[in-house]
């Protein structure tokens, strides 16, 4: 190996520490301090805490409504991303399978979607006008409608992956279109299906505007509002706010070890095949 080589490999691997850190001392301050007392977390160091006070996070629970939080994100997170990323699925794998003119204008039509902001103001009017403002149903179809663009993007070039003979075979042992895709074509799209829910579970959990706009409830608010409104009532207790902040992020956590497996095949699946 050439000197320049060396140099530029220890360069490369400078640069990735680097951003690792950007990453990893943030979250290590944040949960180190959500084991400290009031007055320990406020200077806001990255020292062990004097005393270990793993009660902050029962504190939090109980003050902060968590509990409703946490099944209101659940519910949001995994009903959006399950019915958005299979009608995804779906429509991806007809327009990739059939590239008529129709379709193809369908599918731009889809891609424009990825470049325009969601305009809270007039989609507010028209759920008032829908009488879906404060509802849950009304916040899960802005998540699923969001996350259409990115999904058929995503899945679309992936779909040439899958053997057209493997459709052929299944139409000739009498299954119908459904059957055809559920049974034989979805499990084949696993990798870059997964890499959707992932990504999209983490959007919708991590969302906090939509929720802001669309509900002024509070049993209606997810993980995101409880921490925003726990903030407001505890600015000076940062051990109380560390620890709300942790318990928030560790769902999407689990489910990113969970799928990250399915997460990096599809992505490199989805490039190669674009």
């Amino acid at each position: 190996m050439t000197k320049k080589r060396i140099f530029q490999n220890i360069i490369k691997q400078v640069v990735c520490i680097f951003l690792s850190l950007l990453v990893l001392v943030p979250l290590y301050m944040v949960v180190i301090n959500s084991f400290k007392t009031k007055a320990e977390a406020a200077r806001m160091n990255l020292s062990f805490p004097t005393t270990w006070v793993f009660s902050n996070y029962v504190d939090v629970i109980k003050k902060a409504g968590l509990l409703t939080g946490f099944v209101n994100s659940m519910i949001y997170a995994t009903v959006a991303t399950l019915v958005g990323v299979t009608i995804s699925a779906m429509a991806a794998f007809v327009l990739s399978r059939n590239r008529i003119k129709v379709n193809r204008k369908l599918y731009y039509f889809f891609i424009i979607g990825l470049f325009f902001p969601v305009n809270y103001v007039t989609l507010v009017r028209v759920f008032q006008w829908l009488h879906l403002t404060n509802t849950r149903l009304g916040i899960i179809l802005v998540f699923i409608s969001s996350m259409i663009p990115f999904c058929v993007f995503t899945i679309y070039s992936f779909v040439e992956s899958v053997p057209r003979e493997v459709d052929e075979a299944a139409v000739i042992d009498g299954a119908s279109p459904l059957q055809m895709f559920f049974r034989v074509d979805f499990p084949m799209m696993k990798p870059t299906v997964v890499t959707c829910f992932i990504l999209q579970f983490m959007g919708v959990w991590n969302d906090f505007l939509t929720p802001l706009y669309l509900s002024s409830k509070s049993k209606l608010f997810p993980m995101t509002m409880a921490v925003y409104q726990f903030f407001g009532k505890n600015q000076q207790y940062w051990n109380y706010v560390f620890a709300d902040i942790v318990l928030t992020i560790i769902p999407v956590i689990i489910v990113y070890f969970i799928g990250q497996r399915y997460l990096i095949e599809g992505t490199v699946g989805g490039s190669v095949k674009g």
